[in-house]
């Protein structure tokens, strides 16, 4: 597909972004990063080895082939995203950042306070921000006023597989918000609740457990590539109109009588 993502002007060919954890190893994780054709991989700055002095899963990770984005996963204040996001930087991983603040630790629902907090003070400092939301338009438009180069909310809670679990929010975010790419983070069990964000006009689709947790996890995370390029077409196609009573498909003119 000749349709490319595009965020803070660096263009993507792949809508599908995915994460690095609770793979049964290594081996299966790259082998999942590369059935999935995704290209941006994102990496828990607080979950890796940085040092490489023993193996790490950034020796599965071709940084010539993917695009390594750190996200602050397991930070429950904005200082300690912002302190994880800058030592994500200084290790030479990126000048980006997923920004996760995690707001309760059993939902793992964001502190949307605190990610506008931390997302002002990176955005200040040159960092390109992506912020883990939730569906919320005001916080959405929040965190743009606050320089976010893409705002990303949930499906569902992170890891639960639920699917998309509140269609008319995220119809709602689509509707309003047109400045930056909009991407689904968090919540999508199988390739058809990739389709379905997708088909709801969103920009991609980030994921993790839902391939790292399937019975194959290869050919989980294939069925995700086709998943998302599937609701991307579907959408661009244009879906026709729902009716309440049938529509017979052959025109009636020229019926033999």
């Amino acid at each position: 597909m000749n349709d490319s993502l595009v965020i803070a002007g660096r263009e993507f060919r792949s809508r599908l972004l995915i994460g690095t954890g609770k793979y049964r190893s290594f081996d299966e994780m790259r082998q999942c990063h590369e059935a999935s054709g995704a290209e941006v991989v994102t990496v828990a700055v607080r979950r890796v080895n940085l040092d490489r002095t023993t193996e790490s899963l950034l020796d599965y990770i071709d940084p010539k082939q993917y695009f390594l984005l750190p996200n602050t996963a397991a930070c429950y204040t904005a200082d300690e995203a912002i302190r994880t996001a800058r030592l994500g930087r200084e290790v030479g991983l990126s000048e980006w950042v997923k920004l996760e603040v995690i707001g309760d630790q059993q939902t793992l629902y964001p502190d949307v306070i605190g990610l506008i907090e931390a997302t002002k003070v990176l955005v200040k400092e040159g960092f390109v921000v992506l912020p883990y939301t939730n569906d919320d338009l005001i916080v959405a438009r929040k965190l743009i006023d606050a320089g976010a180069a893409a705002v990303m909310p949930m499906g569902a809670p992170i890891g639960s597989g639920l699917g998309i679990q509140n269609i008319a929010n995220l119809r709602i975010l689509r509707e309003m918000i047109s400045e930056v790419p909009l991407i689904v983070d968090a919540g999508v069990g199988t390739a058809s609740d990739a389709a379905i964000a997708m088909e709801l006009g969103y920009d991609g689709v980030l994921l993790n457990t839902a391939v790292a947790e399937a019975g194959d996890s290869i050919k989980m995370a294939e069925a995700m590539k086709h998943g998302v390029m599937a609701g991307r077409l579907a959408f661009l196609g244009g879906r026709m109109l729902k009716r309440l009573y049938a529509s017979a498909s052959s025109p009636l003119t020229g019926v033999v009588r």
